[in-house]
This record gives structure tokens, sequence and C-alpha cells, in this order.
């Protein structure tokens, strides 16, 4: 049976594409994993160069690849857009501090002894991306790999897997052949691919369910692997707040991508001085959302990518009701409609131990909670089983680092959320995962230390 993606807009096909398996899927990791041994050899500036004449290539087809984002997943197009714009502004920073971050640690000479630590190489990397943003997820980590020296198997999501087409078309064909490799594959055949020998590096998007199964697979062969698994990541309206500022911003961290971001802002904790204020005003901005067509340059909330998260989520507003909490607007799927639509929510008073404060949402819900002051608030947002990130708003930089201070997560920001800034390590702890991409650091985690100690006189 092939592979067919449902168009989450009219549940129409979108294409069908027929699994990689027996012969050619073998043929495939083979030549991934020769190029891994002609790809090491390249001086660290040809590689950049060659990643870089990959990156043009990806260019000249961006409008088409933002619509076809459009059609697999229902992100509004203008997004879409806005997707492919950060796929080259992650990957020019990633290749701008390549030179340094990657060139060899020359250590003082002791006793005519050169010692140096060099970056190398892992190998073939295995990168399992995720659907919600199918061009930034894979690029966090195929163009350090690249430029690390490393080759990269792709396996994108079953609902975006165009997406891999894509990049595959842009840096398969360079010229070392097969840096860059796309996958359809099944799970078993997933698992498949995790265990072979030729395989050295795991980077997975994905589910919580997801990363344990795939880190067990990677731990039977002592393989290292990044995990970016998602968050319930919540946001504090201090006092001091902007108020204005901060509805605008953690409605839209709720609500961009019709929620489905790992870093979205999934619950919110306001001080009880500006709890009507602040739901007067959320509520304003998520029924301004427009719900439509995503490839309509009006349309500014598509649908959600699974029809079942219609389900889930209508049990998450359900669950909060009976719970205490008040629905102030949205609350369900739209009516009679072929798409995947759910309203933009707003949740009053939703009580810390209910769904919608603790499980990811992953859909446009806004859950609020009022708190009587600081202390109150940093309790509740360190009540979770995720790390991703954190916000506060707050006029006081003294506030922010103490919750800086006091928050596990991986990201903790001040009057901002649902954002990546390349220079910095993404990352999570708790459920939201291991590892880093971006950054210094995710060049770090492409690379293993070899360490070199030569007696230059004997």
């Amino acid at each position: 049976m092939p592979l067919d993606v449902l168009n989450p807009f009219d549940q129409s096909v979108v294409c069908s594409l027929d699994y990689d398996e027996g012969g050619a899927l073998e043929a495939k990791i083979a030549a991934a994993h020769g190029a891994a041994e002609r790809w090491r050899q390249v001086p660290l500036d040809e590689r950049i160069e060659q990643v870089r004449q990959g990156l043009e290539r990806f260019r000249t087809s961006s409008e088409r690849i933002a619509k076809e984002v459009s059609r697999q997943m229902g992100k509004p197009i203008a997004q879409a857009r806005g997707e492919v714009n950060t796929v080259f502004a992650r990957a020019d920073h990633m290749l701008e501090i390549a030179p340094q971050t990657l060139s060899p640690e020359i250590l003082p000479p002791v006793d005519d002894l050169h010692r140096r630590i060099e970056h190398a190489p892992l190998g073939v990397v295995f990168n399992l991306a995720a659907w919600n943003y199918p061009l930034i997820i894979p690029v966090n980590v195929i163009v350090p790999a690249l430029a690390a020296g490393n080759t990269v198997l792709l396996k994108h999501s079953a609902k975006t897997p165009l997406c891999g087409q894509a990049f595959e078309e842009a840096f398969g064909e360079l010229e070392v052949p097969a840096l860059v490799t796309d996958l359809v594959l099944t799970h078993e055949a997933t698992a498949g691919v995790i265990a072979d020998p030729r395989v050295n590096h795991l980077s997975f998007t994905g589910s919580v369910e997801g990363g344990h199964a795939v880190y067990r697979q990677a731990a039977e062969r002592f393989i290292d692997a990044g995990l970016e698994l998602g968050g319930k990541d919540p946001a504090y309206i201090a006092r001091d707040a902007d108020l204005d500022f901060a509805i605008a911003n953690t409605v839209d961290g709720a609500c961009y991508n019709a929620g489905q971001s790992c870093c979205a802002v999934e619950r919110v904790y306001v001080h009880q001085s500006l709890l009507d204020d602040y739901l007067a005003g959320a509520r304003e901005a998520l029924e301004a959302y427009r719900p439509g067509d995503p490839l309509e340059e009006e349309t500014t909330i598509g649908p959600l990518a699974s029809r079942g998260a219609l389900d889930f989520l209508e049990e998450q507003v359900q669950d909060a009701i009976n719970r205490g909490a008040s629905l102030l607007t949205g609350g369900a799927r739209a009516p009679d409609c072929a798409g995947n639509f759910f309203q933009p929510t707003l949740l009053a008073g939703v009580p810390n131990e209910a769904a919608a404060m603790q499980e990811e949402s992953f859909g446009p819900i806004l859950p609020v909670l009022a708190v009587s002051g600081d202390e109150e608030a940093l309790a509740h947002m360190r009540d979770t089983r995720f790390g991703l990130t954190a916000s506060i708003w707050t006029s006081d930089q003294e506030r922010a680092e103490r919750f800086a201070r006091s928050l596990d997560a991986g990201t903790i920001f001040q009057n901002r959320c649902d954002f990546l800034d390349p220079a910095l390590p993404w990352t999570g702890c708790g459920d939201s995962g291991k590892g880093s991409t971006l950054s210094s650091y995710g060049y770090l985690h492409l690379t293993r230390r070899k360490s070199i100690h030569f007696r230059t006189k004997t």
C-alpha cells in the first residue's frame, strides 16, 4: 500500500508515494554511508560552499515548497513563506559560525608534544523530522550536519513527505552525491534503519512516546540521539507587565500555526489584578482569527494537521469545564466542515491539575489561571514534566532573572515567546527531550571529540 497524504483543508489526496524497502532502501543507506566517507575528506570551506549551493537550489523552488507545506499540513501560505525564509536565516547563521566552531582547539605545546582537539564528523545522521514545522525542523540538523562532514538520511513525517523530497533535490546531487537522502518509511523500516550499523547518530522530533521508542533503539547500539519532544510551555503575566503587549504576544504564541508548535504558549498564569483585562483582550484577539483555505492570503489560522486532534482538544476543553473552568470563546471543532478546524479557544479558571494545563494540547487553546503573585506563579510553572520554554512578562529584569534561576526549561524568555534564536541552543529537559540543535552546541552535538597527541621529537 502506498502512503497517501491528505490535505487537512478538504481531505483530498495531495500525493501517493511508495515506501522505501528491500533493495531500494539498502541502496540508499549504502550510498549515504559511502558519501560520508568521501564527504569528510572535503575541506571545511569547500563543504560550506557546497551547502550554500544547495540552499540556492532550495531558494529557486521556494514558492512551490511553501504551497506544498500548506497543502500537506494546513499552514496558512503567509506563514509557510515565513518558514521558508527562516530556513535561510538559520542556515546562514550556522554556516557563519562553522569555521570557528569546527576549527581544532590547539593546546599549548608541552615537552615537544603537539596536542589538539578536533571535532570529527559522526558519519551518517538519521534525521526523523516532524510535520508541524516541516522545513525548519530538518534544516536545524541538515545544514550543521553537512557542514561538519556528515551525510543525512531524512525520514520526514508521513504527513509532509514532499518536504523530504525538497531537501533531497536541493542537497542530494552536489559534487558528492547522496549527501541528503529522502526516505519514506514504515515504523518497522524506521526501526531497521536505526539498527543499521552504518547509521551513526539519531535526531528525532516528535511525541514523548515516539522519543522513548527511538531512544531505546538507539541505546541498543550506543549511538547518541537528539530528542525534541515538545512542551507545555507556561507564560506568567506579572503585575507590572505591559498588558496589551503581553496579550497580543501570548495569544499569537498560542495560536500561530494553529497552536501546533512545540514551544507554543500552552498555559497562562495572570496576576489576579490583571485577570479581567487580560481575558477581555485575549478573547477579542482570539475571535479576530480568520480560518479558511490555507492557500488564501487572508487566512490567518488553518486546519489542524490531524483529524483525530479535534477529538483530543474537545476532550481537554470538557475536562477543564468539568473541573470548574469557564469557556469564554471557542471550545469545539468548526461545525459541518470538511477541514480539521478547531475554534480558537479561551478557558478561564483552569485548575493546574487539568489536562489542558498538564498535557500538550498542540492546538489553538489558551487556558488561563489567576495567581496571587510570583511565588504562586512559579510553583504552577514548575508543576510539569516538560521543560522546553517558559516566558515571564514583566518590566522587572530582576524578576525575570529570579524566575530563570528557578525554572527548569531549555529557554527562558522575558517579554517574548514561541521563538528560536539560532545563536542560542535549542534544547529541553524532562519530557521535552535531550541534546541541542542550533548555535555552536548544535555542531558539538553532531560531532565527536578526537584527541591528537603527537610526540614531535624522539
